[in-house]
């Protein structure tokens, strides 16, 4: 998930590039790359392949101490695809961002076409913390996230972990690492063992919202 501007491998711009679209996107992310661009205001967009890419392996997420209290305490919504607009536009405010217009675009357009999901956490009636990405078979693409309260982001992020092992989902991407999220359990693999994972995560199945079947379910057998 790109929360700072990281060293790039390289990119792979061509001298004729085809328009942004979702299936571009799609095809991208299915080969392993993923777009950036220099800013909002930039228009160029280029294509990133890491050398060593961050992963979450799903068993490995690390909930500390301190966020099992936060999370028990409760004071806080998690919502799903609510608010995916604000999500993104929240992830892009911020004084660097690789998100430009039509990146934005893109991801609205894979959004409403079932690619992009969004997970958001409200505190007091307002959008607190939120995560988004593109899902592709059993791979979620973590593309960015933002906090506007303390813990907002890792309450999406467990959130969407236990979502994401419930549906049976086998890659967690999340491009590169921080220190922040390797602390949370974040790993960097070599670009060939990552296009290994995400050779048999792109052809499987998997259901980002198997988690709320069950919850349904739940509910009608309790009623």
């Amino acid at each position: 998930m790109q929360t700072m501007s990281p060293i790039m491998a390289h990119d792979m711009l061509s001298p004729v590039r085809p328009a942004l679209s979702p299936e571009l996107m799609i095809r991208a992310y299915a080969a392993g790359i993923f777009p950036m661009s220099d800013g909002a205001d930039h228009a160029g967009i280029f294509w990133v392949d890491p050398q060593r890419r961050g992963v979450f392996p799903l068993d490995g997420f690390h909930l500390s101490r301190s966020l099992k209290r936060r999370i028990a305490r409760g004071g806080f919504e998690v919502t799903v695809n609510r608010d995916f607009p604000g999500v993104i536009a929240a992830c892009a405010d911020r004084p660097e961002t690789w998100i430009n217009a039509d990146i934005n675009a893109t991801y609205l357009l894979l959004h409403t076409q079932g690619f992009a999901h969004s997970v958001e956490v409200w505190m007091d009636g307002a959008l607190a913390g939120g995560i988004f990405g593109v899902v592709l078979g059993a791979a979620y693409f973590g593309e960015s996230m933002f906090s506007r309260r303390t813990d907002g982001s890792k309450i999406a992020l467990a959130h969407l972990v236990t979502r994401l092992r419930a549906g049976g989902f086998q890659l967690f991407d999340t491009q590169f690492t921080t220190e922040h999220l390797e602390s949370l359990g974040a790993v960097e693999i070599s670009r060939s063992e990552y296009r290994r994972q995400l050779q048999i995560a792109v052809t499987s199945p998997a259901d980002f919202f198997a988690i709320d079947r069950a919850q349904a379910l739940d509910l009608d057998l309790g009623a």
